[in-house]
C-alpha cells in the first residue's frame, strides 16, 4: 500500500503510524484522506502476524491530532450523511480496539476531538510533558458530541462525572491532569515518546477505579442523580439556547451499559441529529470565522514585538501590563503618580493570582512574570520599547500632548498606538511626526477576560504597522479586527443604539425587570441595566455625546443616564446604578433612587417586541457601518460583536442573524418604527436598502 498522508513503518515488529507525514501545516486533523489511509494502515496491521504492537504518533511537533476537519461536519447535508459519516470514523476506531496485539497513542501536544477518540480507542496513552499537550472531546462547541466512539470510551476509563464535565464544557485537559484522572497512562519528555514507547506498549498500568465510578456505572439510583445534577448545571450555565449539551446527556443516560454496536448506534444519531441544528450550523460558521482571523497572508515587513509600554497605568494600563508580561514582552508601565502605578501592578498581580490558584502557572512564574513589569514615572528605559499603548484619560488633548512628548523618548520604528475607545484617531495621528506607525489598539475591559481588539486604521497609517499590530496581537491570543476611524469604532458605534433604545424603553415605562429578562432570554450575557452597571454610567453619557456629536439625531441619547449621573449613580464603580452593588461588587436589588428616576406608570411590552426595538437598530446601524466602510465584511462586524459585547454564539453573530430572518422582514420592522416610534433613531440604513433590492443578504457583500 502506498500511503502519501500518514506514514508507516515496522521496525523490530512494532509498527509506527505516523501522522502529519509530507504536511507543511502546523495542525493535523483527520480529512477524509487520512481516514481513508488509516483504515488502510489498521487492515494492514491487523492482517501481519509478525507484529508484536502500534504506535500512533504524530511528525508534527506540538500536534498529535487537532480532530476531525471541520470541513467534514460543515459539508453534511442530512442527518443520513452524518450517521454515514459517524459509522465510517466508527469503523476505523473499532478496529483499533480490536487488535489483538497491544496499540498506544503517543500524544505530544494538541490532541483534540478525533484526536482524543483515536487515543481512547488504544490500550495506551503515553502523553508528553509538553505545555502544549492537551487533550479534549470539544465537539460541544460546534453544537455536536463526539462520534468516532468518545461517548463510549471516554466514561469507561474515568469516573462518570469527570467524564461528563470534559464533554458538557469541551474542556482541554493538560498532560499532568490526564494521567491523574485516568484519562492518560503515562507522562515523558516528547524526545523520549518514540525511543521509550515500544516499551510502554506492554507496561503494566496500576489501575485504580474510585468507588464513584463503580457506584455510577452499577448503580442506577446514583446514575440517576448525577444526571439530574448535571441537567441543572447545564441549564442554569446555557438557558436551554444549547442543544447538544442536552443531547450528550439524553444519550449517555439511555446508553449506558448496552453493547458497543449498540451504544455507537445511538451516538451516530445522535450526532446526525445536532449536526443539522440552526445552532450547530451557527456555531461551524463562527469557527471558521475565528479560524480565518487568526491567518496572515502577507507577514513580510512586520515589526516583531520583544518588549512593551504601557501610558498610563490604573485597571485598564494594569490588564494591558498583565498582558505584555505573561507573553514575556517584560513592560514598562508609565503613570504620573504612584496612585496609579499602585493600582495597576495590583490589577496585574491579581490576574496573574488566579492564575496560580487555577494551578495554570506556578508561583515561580507568577513572580518572575510580575516583576517583568517596571513601574516608572518618567522615560527611562522607552527607547528599547517596540510597542507603545497609550491608555491615559479620555481626552484629546491630553492625549495629543503624551504623543507629541512620548515621540521624543522612543526609537524611529517604534510602534506607538492609543487604546482610545471613543475619540477620533485621525485627529491623534496629527499631533505626531511619524504618524505612520500610529494607530488605534482599543482593547475591551478586563483585558484578561475579553479576546476582541480593534486595531483602529487612520488616512496616514502604513500597511506595515496594521500587519504588525494584527501579528502582534494574534501572538498575545487576542482575536483582532481592522476598523476604520468614527465614533464608536465598530463596537461602540453598534452597541450605543442598544444602550441608548434600551434607556428609552425604560422612559415609555418598561420595567428594568422585564428589560433586562428580556436581553437575557435573546441569548445576551447580561439585561442591558446590568451592562450600563457595569460600564460605568458616567462613562455611556460621555460616549453618547460623542457618538450623537458623529452621527446626528439617530443616536440622540435618552436623557434618563444623564440624571442618573446627575444623582451620582455610576453603576458598579460606586456600588448603586439600575442595581445596589455590595462591597464585593455582588449585585443586589433594584436600586430606588434610580426607580424614583422613571415613569411611575408602568407599561406592558411583549418580550418579542421588546427584543426588537434593541436589536433591530444594532442591525441598522451595523448596515451603516458597513456602508461607511468601517469594515470590510459581515464577519468583522460579527466577529467584533461575539468577542467584543458576548452576542450570543447560537445565533451566529448580529448579521447572520439578520440573513436567517430575512432581510425584507427586517427592513419592514425598522420602518414600522419609525413611524410608530422615532422617525430619526429608526431611518432605514441606504445601505441595508440597497442589499434588499440588489436582492442580496449582508453575507454577500464583500469589499475585499
Amino acid at each position: 500500500m502506498d500511503f502519501q498522508k500518514i506514514s508507516y513503518e515496522v521496525k523490530e515488529q512494532i509498527c509506527y503510524i505516523g501522522f502529519g507525514v509530507n504536511s507543511d501545516k502546523s495542525m493535523n486533523t483527520l480529512s477524509v484522506e487520512v481516514l481513508n489511509e488509516l483504515k488502510d494502515a489498521v487492515s494492514k496491521v491487523s492482517a501481519d502476524s509478525n507484529l508484536k504492537g502500534v504506535l500512533f504518533f504524530s511528525h508534527t511537533p506540538g500536534c498529535f491530532l487537532a480532530g476531525v476537519d471541520v470541513a467534514i461536519i460543515q459539508g453534511l447535508n442530512s442527518e443520513a450523511e452524518a450517521i454515514e459519516g459517524c459509522e465510517a470514523g466508527q469503523s476505523i476506531f473499532n478496529m483499533i480496539e480490536d487488535l489483538t496485539i497491544p496499540s498506544a497513542a503517543l500524544v505530544d501536544g494538541i490532541c483534540l476531538g478525533g484526536g482524543t477518540e483515536l487515543a481512547l480507542s488504544c490500550n495506551r496513552i503515553i502523553v508528553s510533558n509538553n505545555p502544549k499537550t492537551v487533550m479534549g472531546l470539544p465537539e460541544v462547541m460546534l453544537g455536536v458530541l463526539p462520534g468516532f466512539g468518545g461517548t463510549y470510551r471516554l466514561p469507561k476509563r474515568l469516573d462518570l462525572p469527570t467524564a461528563l464535565d470534559i464533554m458538557l464544557t469541551g474542556k482541554q485537559t493538560r498532560a499532568k491532569k490526564a494521567v491523574k484522572i485516568g484519562m492518560a497512562d503515562f507522562m515523558m519528555p516528547p524526545e523520549r515518546l518514540l525511543t521509550l514507547g515500544p516499551e510502554y506498549l506492554f507496561k503494566t498500568i496500576k489501575e485504580e477505579k474510585s468507588s464513584l465510578k463503580d457506584l455510577a456505572m452499577d448503580n442506577f439510583i446514583t446514575r440517576k442523580i448525577i444526571f439530574q445534577k448535571a441537567r441543572e448545571t447545564v441549564l442554569k450555565k446555557t438557558k436551554g439556547f444549547y442543544p447538544a449539551p442536552l443531547k450528550i446527556l439524553d444519550h449517555l443516560e439511555a446508553s449506558l451499559g448496552k453493547k458497543r454496536k449498540d451504544y455507537l448506534s445511538n451516538e451516530a444519531r445522535a450526532f446526525a441529529e445536532l449536526s443539522q441544528t440552526k445552532q450547530s450550523k451557527n456555531l461551524q460558521h463562527i469557527f471558521f470565522m475565528t479560524d480565518a482571523s487568526k491567518k496572515m497572508d502577507n507577514k513580510d515587513g512586520i515589526k516583531k514585538v520583544h518588549k512593551g509600554a504601557v501610558l498610563g497605568a490604573g485597571t485598564m494600563g494594569g490588564g494591558i501590563a498583565w498582558l505584555f508580561a505573561k507573553n514575556n514582552q517584560a513592560p514598562i508601565m508609565k503613570d504620573i503618580n504612584s496612585t496609579g502605578l499602585e493600582l495597576g501592578l495590583k490589577q496585574s498581580s491579581s490576574v496573574f493570582a488566579k492564575a496560580v490558584k487555577k494551578r495554570r502557572m506556578t508561583k515561580d512564574e507568577f513572580i518572575r512574570k510580575q516583576r517583568s513589569i517596571t513601574p516608572t514615572t518618567n522615560y527611562d528605559g522607552f527607547n528599547q520599547v517596540d510597542l507603545v499603548i497609550e491608555a491615559v484619560v479620555e481626552n484629546m488633548d491630553i492625549k495629543k500632548k503624551v504623543f507629541a512628548e512620548l515621540e521624543k523618548e522612543v526609537s524611529n520604528d517604534c510602534l506607538i498606538t492609543t487604546n482610545t475607545s471613543s475619540l477620533s484617531v485621525n485627529e491623534m495621528a496629527g499631533a505626531l511626526e511619524m504618524p505612520e506607525r500610529f494607530a488605534g489598539l482599543h482593547f475591551f475591559n478586563p483585558v484578561h477576560m475579553m479576546p476582541l481588539v480593534e486595531i483602529i486604521k487612520h488616512d496616514k497609517v502604513s500597511d506595515e504597522t496594521l500587519r504588525s499590530l494584527y501579528n502582534w496581537a494574534l501572538k498575545v491570543k487576542k482575536t483582532p479586527i481592522i476598523v476604520g476611524d468614527g465614533p464608536g469604532f465598530l463596537v461602540n458605534r453598534i452597541l450605543m443604539p442598544f444602550i441608548n433604545e434600551s434607556a428609552y424603553l425604560l422612559a415609555e415605562g418598561v420595567s428594568i425587570e422585564d428589560l433586562d429578562k428580556a436581553v437575557l432570554n435573546f441569548g445576551m450575557p447580561m439585561g442591558t441595566c446590568r451592562l450600563m452597571d457595569e460600564v460605568g454610567i458616567d462613562v455611556l453619557v460621555k460616549v453618547a455625546k460623542i457618538m450623537h456629536d458623529g452621527l446626528g439625531d439617530r443616536a440622540l441619547p435618552c436623557d434618563i443616564s444623564k440624571k442618573a449621573v446627575e444623582k451620582d449613580l455610576f453603576g458598579k464603580k460606586n456600588s448603586k446604578g439600575f442595581y445596589l452593588y455590595d462591597e464585593k461588587g455582588k449585585q443586589g436589588e433594584i436600586n430606588p433612587e434610580m426607580l424614583a428616576l422613571l415613569p411611575n406608570s408602568k407599561k406592558s411590552m411583549s418580550e418579542t417586541e421588546i427584543q426588537m426595538r434593541v436589536f433591530l437598530p444594532m442591525i441598522n446601524e451595523a448596515a451603516n457601518i458597513l456602508g461607511d466602510g468601517i469594515v470590510d465584511t459581515a464577519q468583522d462586524v460579527d466577529l467584533g460583536l461575539i468577542y467584543g459585547i458576548g452576542f450570543p454564539p447560537f445565533r451566529g453573530g448580529l448579521l447572520k442573524y439578520a440573513d436567517n430572518e430575512g432581510l425584507e422582514k427586517i427592513a419592514a420592522a425598522i420602518e414600522s418604527y419609525a413611524g410608530s416610534v422615532d422617525k430619526d433613531r429608526y431611518e432605514l440604513s441606504g445601505f441595508l436598502k440597497k442589499l434588499i433590492e440588489d436582492k442580496k443578504k449582508f453575507y454577500d457583500y464583500n469589499v475585499k
